[in-house]
């Protein structure tokens, strides 16, 4: 089994150097405090990115979204967006980095006093830590597909746990990928707390019925900047494209479905609680998604 997230091993990742509060240190010495409120607590947030044909594509958006959740978590990185971009652009020329590359960029309140929930606790001096491995992903996926499990565990809303908001802290997550991975499914689809579908554990749902595409409404899944790139794209392709609530049920009899993400782009599915879907891997849609897609990604490198 293998999840949207599935890459081969590059041996080029065990010699590159990453950033840690402005030093470039081995991968092997790149190390935080056991106080760090990262790892006490997840308290921080991080973001995804990614490095093709030179340009770290969707930069904007990327830097718009880590930047709201410091702000909702009272986070002073300590570096303006500037200085963020002139440490990215750092790690990827200490690396030699230029295309094909996944960038994770993670930032905590950093090192505390003592192991407590308390973030008056903290020293003052957050962690920055930007991770850039060679990384593509599997091309076997696309003929392959996702097979998903509904979780029991549902996505929760802003005045909970706020699932845009990239959070150190996924554990509700992981838990909904364990039932899945009990079930011999490769991700979890997560339903709303109204019992509609939402989301998976690591990606953004949609699912194709007639021509048209479906997602969820967005207020209690992930503030994905793919997802709203293939939103965009259906504007501008001319796809019909409607976001609402919908029921299991819908899923069920879809003609096709996929899965975004900065990682995998557009990653089909195969089957959903154990119900496969009609049409060939890629299905018509996504296959065309996924070209335009594409040439997205190449329209923001050449920018």
């Amino acid at each position: 089994m293998a999840g949207s997230q599935d890459f081969a091993d590059d041996p080029r990742n065990a010699q590159v150097l990453v950033y840690l509060n402005g030093a470039l240190v081995p991968k092997a010495e790149a190390t935080v405090s056991v106080l760090d409120a990262g790892f006490v607590l997840g308290d921080g947030v991080w973001e995804g990115l990614r490095l093709h044909k030179g340009a770290l594509i969707f930069l904007g958006a990327h830097l718009d979204r880590l930047y709201q959740g410091t702000r909702a978590i009272a986070l002073d990185i300590g570096l303006s967006r500037e200085e963020m971009i002139a440490a990215l652009r750092k790690t990827l020329e200490a690396n030699g980095m230029e295309t094909g590359v996944h960038i994770r960029l993670m930032v905590t309140r950093g090192a505390k006093r003592a192991p407590n929930q308390d973030p008056r606790n903290a020293l003052g001096k957050p962690t920055v830590v930007i991770l850039a491995e060679h990384k593509e992903p599997s091309e076997e996926i696309v003929t392959k597909g996702l097979s998903l499990f509904t979780s029991t565990i549902r996505c929760t809303p802003s005045d909970m746990f706020d699932m845009r908001l990239n959070s150190h802290s996924r554990l509700n997550l992981i838990q909904a990928l364990l039932q899945a991975i009990a079930a011999g499914a490769d991700e979890a689809l997560m339903l709303d707390p109204h019992g509609f579908v939402s989301s998976c554990n690591a990606t953004n749902f949609f699912f194709v019925k007639e021509g048209e595409v479906h997602t969820s409404s967005g207020l209690y899944c992930f503030n994905g900047v793919t997802r709203g790139n293939v939103i965009a794209l259906c504007a501008r392709h001319g796809i019909p494209i409607r976001q609402g609530n919908f029921t299991l049920n819908e899923v069920y009899n879809a003609d096709e479905a996929f899965v975004t993400g900065t990682f995998g782009g557009i990653t089909p599915v195969r089957q959903i609680d154990g119900r496969v879907l009609p049409e060939a891997l890629p299905g018509p849609l996504t296959a065309r998604l996924r070209t335009a897609y594409a040439a997205l990604k190449d329209e923001e490198a050449a920018r």
